[in-house]
């Protein structure tokens, strides 16, 4: 096989050893693509200070391995969505350890819709449950994706209520694609690739290890506007996200438990630290707000890209509910004010003020001074 192509060139270089992350990306970028740092191997492997077993692996690549993910990317609905290329999500571009690339299930598309993270302990209880799912149900109502990790207990919950109620979720797992981690989430994962996104940036048949959970949370956590802790232990790997979400100047939320559950405990401590305690959605969707209208300017930049590829459905759209439909109706490009609006819909206050965020979130319309509001040219 002739590895030459730019997609072969990208797989050679996902599975060198040693390679991943921000070292990556620089290579990239010093090297003027995936090529050229191939090239710069073969020929000037002192400058770039590559290990052995790195110029090893880029200078005679596992020619089988490439033709596994060749043969598992010619199938439909995946994609492999590399630094490269105008819709490689945008918040994900500005974390500390941004992934060079990731293998990609199901609707690119989702990648772009405004996300919060939904994550928790594996061993939940049933409050805790109850929590997640009534949260992730909301938060997809008000037409925001629902991001988790696909493991057992509060990220299968927040992953099966979005799916139930028609919403958008995207599912970032440890391991390759092809396999999924625990067994006991398969069926969900099948749900999600047909309605959402399953996102790794490990390569198709890579399992699972410990060490892949860490990287994982740093993809959740960039993927988002915020993270809402659901329940968690002091030794939670939720804390982890929670941590990497503040970091990269996201907004962290964590639901108040009892004193006498230990899985509130992790929650406490965040709250401690500076998360929002909350009570319902809509404080989430005022906090998120402003970094939703940051996404939506560079999605809106991806798209007028030249060599964007026509997105199928990257626009965001009017949440197909009679109650959104009914007021979008009554929006038009000229200010209208917010009483107008409650008196023509039939909705009551606090309705229309909840979907006049959700939809101004989504970069559907923009507020007037507050008190008006008109659809966004």
């Amino acid at each position: 096989m002739e590895i030459s192509d730019r997609l072969s060139d990208w797989l050679t270089l996902i599975h060198a050893p040693g390679l991943g992350g921000a070292r990556l990306v620089r290579l990239i970028e010093e090297c003027g693509g995936p090529r050229g740092v191939l090239e710069a191997a073969s020929g000037q492997a002192a400058r770039l200070g590559l290990e052995p077993a790195t110029l090893k692996a880029l200078l005679t690549p596992d020619v089988q391995r490439l033709e596994a993910d060749l043969a598992w990317l010619e199938l439909p609905s995946r994609a492999l969505v590399t630094w490269e290329d105008a819709l490689y999500p945008g918040l994900l571009r500005r974390i500390a350890s941004p992934p060079a690339a990731v293998f990609v299930e199901g609707n690119i598309d989702a990648l772009w819709r405004p996300q919060l993270a939904i994550i928790g302990s594996r061993n939940p209880t049933a409050g805790g449950l109850e929590h997640a799912r009534s949260f992730s149900a909301e938060i997809c109502r008000c037409g925001l994706a629902v991001v988790s990790g696909l493991a057992s207990g509060i990220d299968a919950a927040a992953h099966q209520a979005a799916v139930d109620v028609g919403g958008t979720t995207v599912a970032v797992t440890g391991t390759g694609l092809d396999q999924v981690y625990p067994a006991s989430s398969a069926p969900i994962a099948e749900r999600i690739a047909l309605e959402g996104a399953l996102v790794s940036e490990f390569p198709p048949g890579t399992t699972a290890r410990r060490s892949h959970f860490p990287a994982r949370n740093r993809i959740i956590a960039g993927l988002s506007l915020g993270v809402l802790v659901v329940e968690a232990g002091l030794n939670s790997g939720s804390l982890i996200t929670a941590r990497l979400a503040a970091e990269q100047g996201k907004e962290v939320f964590a639901l108040p438990g009892s004193l006498h559950n230990p899985m509130a405990k992790g929650c406490h401590r965040l709250i401690k630290q500076g998360a929002r305690l909350t009570e319902n959605t809509r404080e989430i969707l005022e906090a998120l707000t402003p970094l939703a209208g940051e996404l939506a300017g560079e999605l809106q930049k991806a798209l007028d890209a030249p060599e964007a590829p026509p997105p199928l459905d990257a626009a965001p759209a009017v949440p197909d509910d009679p109650d959104y439909q009914r007021l979008w109706g009554l929006l038009s490009f000229d200010p209208t004010p917010i009483d107008q609006l409650i008196l023509h819909s039939g909705l009551g206050p606090r309705e229309v003020s909840s979907m006049l965020l959700m939809l101004e979130l989504q970069g559907l319309v923009q507020s007037d001074g507050g008190s008006s509001f008109s659809r966004r040219p």
